[in-house]
């Protein structure tokens, strides 16, 4: 059965997501499709080159993370047939192996940081300005799961988009007053989707998930993880001493990341 990975790129340069798709690409041969910005040449030829499918969209690349879940949802319900899906970010995320070789535990799967809500200000005022203060206390003790990382079957992902737009549309992020008046986007809110995903799993609407922790999953989210250790040939490696699949926002934590991350992007011929 064919696998898919679905991610945005908008408003970005082909420099900003070739670490990605050059990694993605020694592991996994099968489907990836892309939104990007109308007029982006460069990177068009880049993703003809390296046989992935785009769709040109007049969004705003701040606006992106709201809106894509529609869009993903119309691209998956026409193409039809996915065994598993791949939902993730491009910018600061490289591969280690091929993502859809882990025996995944649920329909739908979901990968948690090293951190709690009410410890991380960036995550509290996201759902205290999108859901309100009775649901950030609801969240306040649980572990963010990361919202830049999904992996489901393809009934499972669909569900997932489309409660993720309805929900996004239902509880909007409040901005501060003189956005508010002045028709600006908050940047405070952009990411904000993480808090409707994180609902969608702790009030269990979300049904056949599994929750995978960061230390010893197959996915890491850098900014928040504990424990960071390389094996001898530069891989990030988890507390069973196994590869990775998939690393995410390694840029959060360059010092630490700089010499392995250079490495891989002198193997890949990356300038």
């Amino acid at each position: 059965m064919r696998n898919l990975v679905i991610t945005p790129a908008v408003g970005l340069k082909w420099s900003s997501i070739e670490l990605f798709l050059k990694s993605l690409r020694l592991y996994f041969e099968g489907e990836v499709f892309f939104l990007i910005s109308k007029n982006d040449n460069e990177l068009k030829k880049s993703l003809q080159y390296y046989k992935c499918e785009y769709k040109e969209v007049s969004i705003h690349k701040y606006d992106t993370q709201l809106k894509r879940y529609k869009i993903f949802y119309e691209y998956i319900l026409e193409k039809k047939s996915f065994s598993k899906i791949l939902f993730c970010d491009s910018r600061d995320i490289y591969f280690q192996s091929n993502p859809f070789d882990y025996n995944f535990n649920a329909s739908i799967n979901f990968f948690l940081e090293d951190q709690i809500f009410k410890n991380c200000e960036v995550n509290s005022n996201w759902a205290k300005k999108t859901f309100g203060e009775d649901i950030y206390q609801f969240l306040s003790n649980k572990t963010i799961s990361c919202g830049g990382t999904v992996l489901a079957n393809y009934d499972a992902m669909k569900t997932f988009l489309i409660l993720m737009d309805s929900l996004i549309k239902k509880y909007k992020f409040k901005k501060r007053l003189k956005y508010f008046l002045t028709f600006r986007r908050d940047k405070t809110g952009r990411g904000c989707d993480q808090i409707h995903s994180n609902y969608l799993i702790y009030k269990n609407i979300i049904k056949d998930y599994y929750l995978y922790n960061n230390y010893d999953g197959p996915f890491a989210t850098a900014y928040y993880l504990k424990n960071i250790k390389f094996n001898t040939a530069g891989q990030l490696i988890n507390e069973k001493n196994e590869p990775y699949s998939l690393v995410h926002q390694y840029d959060k934590r360059w010092n630490l990341f700089s010499e392995k991350v250079n490495r891989l992007k002198e193997k890949l011929n990356i300038i």
